[in-house]
């Protein structure tokens, strides 16, 4: 594939910032090197993915978007400084999600071109020392998906084993981790907590269908989220299966949205409908993945109808006012590795602030606790914090802030925030004291 010449160039010199850094051979055991780094999802910093179910419904009339994802970070262009940050901060690990509407634009017509420039981007990073946990599905399908009943249709299953087979094939020697999916558990609880039905729902996906040609339209967080579910659990297994035959040294799982639950007075039943439905048959499904990807950013007390307000301190507590106490991620990890019996990636974990001391400060105790959780016992791969860049945050777009660096909106120019530098040194103050870091 060609590069346009600021793109080599830049290519080179990101490459070049990363010599003095380990470099990892494709072959490497995943266990020897615990791995540090940050995550993004492809819809929300490459921009222009006008192919996907997400941009359709930016578009419609009425759309609950605040704004288009637009160009986002134009990290499709600029993914050469996304490693620079990652590196930067003393990362050796990334994990982003290749799109899958630009690789399957049109059923069945995948395009050889994206799928080498993922591999591209995964082999610039093995050589720059940063290991790559890719992310095949991250909320996003190709409009063409959405038009057929998306999640809610079963066939979808079958397109997605092949979306993946064909990915896992393209970035074999590239890529050694895997994520089949992100978050299939979140609509569900998302259902659970539902009181009362979306009102403008029919409406945004009668819209959205007329505007794909459809007489029916879905996207990840709409509709029936039990059949969701149950497609989505299907599409794991099943895909796991095709990435292993494809990369047979590969890693494989899944990861799964897991605040830290607790039943507060009156919330008992919700409590137990919440680990029932979004919960134990998920993690019944990871007990044949290598890891399962924790991702937590909060605590959540039931109460009889919906979780309780926010307890902790203030400093405790994130932009929107929610309990983020840095103990909730260890009790998650825990929790994940309790009722699996597998080890875990903590593959999302961050405070949505604007305050780049809380941030910081957040960091360093969440890490902290979750040291103590390694060193009794469980067994933990890595650490990627959640944002490395601030980007498009879907339905809240540009408003929330979990990044270790900002984005200009206007000229993309990326800006590392002084949290960068603290979890840089978090992570060297870690692997001075812990033998497993």
């Amino acid at each position: 594939m060609s590069f346009t010449r600021r793109e080599a160039i830049l290519a080179a010199a990101v490459t070049t910032a990363g010599a003095s850094g380990p470099v990892f051979a494709a072959k490497r055991s995943p266990e020897t090197k615990f791995l540090w780094g940050a995550a993004t999802a492809a819809h929300q910093i490459e921009g222009g993915n006008i192919n996907s179910d997400y941009w359709v419904m930016e578009h419609v009339p009425g759309t609950y978007f605040c704004e288009p994802s637009g160009d986002a970070c134009d990290s499709w262009n600029r993914w050469q400084e996304d490693l620079a940050l990652v590196r930067a901060g003393g990362m050796n690990a990334y994990r982003f999600s290749v799109e899958w509407a630009r690789i399957e634009p049109e059923r069945g017509e995948l395009s050889a071109a994206t799928l080498e420039r993922y591999r591209h981007i995964c082999l610039t990073a093995r050589r720059m020392g940063i290991e790559l946990i890719v992310t095949l599905h991250h909320f996003t399908s190709p409009r063409w998906i959405a038009a057929r009943g998306g999640w809610e249709n079963p066939e979808v299953v079958d397109f997605y084993a092949r979306y993946a087979d064909r990915t896992a094939r393209a970035l074999a020697g590239a890529a050694q981790w895997f994520c089949t999916m992100n978050e299939p558990n979140a609509q569900v609880t998302s259902k659970v907590m539902q009181r009362k039905p979306w009102e403008i729902e029919p409406r945004l996906r009668a819209d959205a269908a007329k505007a794909v040609g459809s007489d029916r339209f879905h996207m990840y967080f709409l509709g029936d989220s039990f059949k969701v579910r149950d497609n989505c659990l299907a599409a794991h297994i099943k895909g796991r299966e095709v990435i292993k035959s494809a990369v047979p040294e590969a890693k494989v799982g899944m990861t799964l949205a897991l605040q830290e639950l607790v039943a507060g007075p009156g919330g008992e039943e919700l409590y137990r409908r919440i680990l029932d439905n979004a919960r134990a048959t998920f993690y019944q499904a990871a007990k044949g993945d290598d890891f399962l990807g924790v991702q937590t950013y909060n605590l959540s007390r039931t109460g009889p109808e919906g979780y309780l307000p926010a307890t902790t301190p203030p400093d405790e507590r994130d932009f929107s006012g929610f309990d983020a106490p840095p103990s909730a991620l260890a009790a998650s990890v825990s929790e994940a590795h309790r009722e699996t019996g597998i080890p875990v990636m903590v593959t999302e974990n961050g405070i949505n602030t604007n305050d780049d001391a809380q941030r910081s400060r957040h960091l360093r105790a969440t890490i902290d606790e979750l040291a103590k959780v390694i060193d009794g016992g469980v067994p933990v791969f890595g650490y990627m914090h959640w944002w490395l860049i601030d980007n498009f945050e879907w339905s809240s777009c540009y408003a929330h802030r979990f990044g270790l660096a900002s984005v200009d909106r206007i000229n993309f120019k990326r800006t590392a925030k002084p949290s960068l530098a603290a979890y840089r040194q978090v992570i060297a103050d870690i692997r001075r004291t812990r033998h497993w870091a």
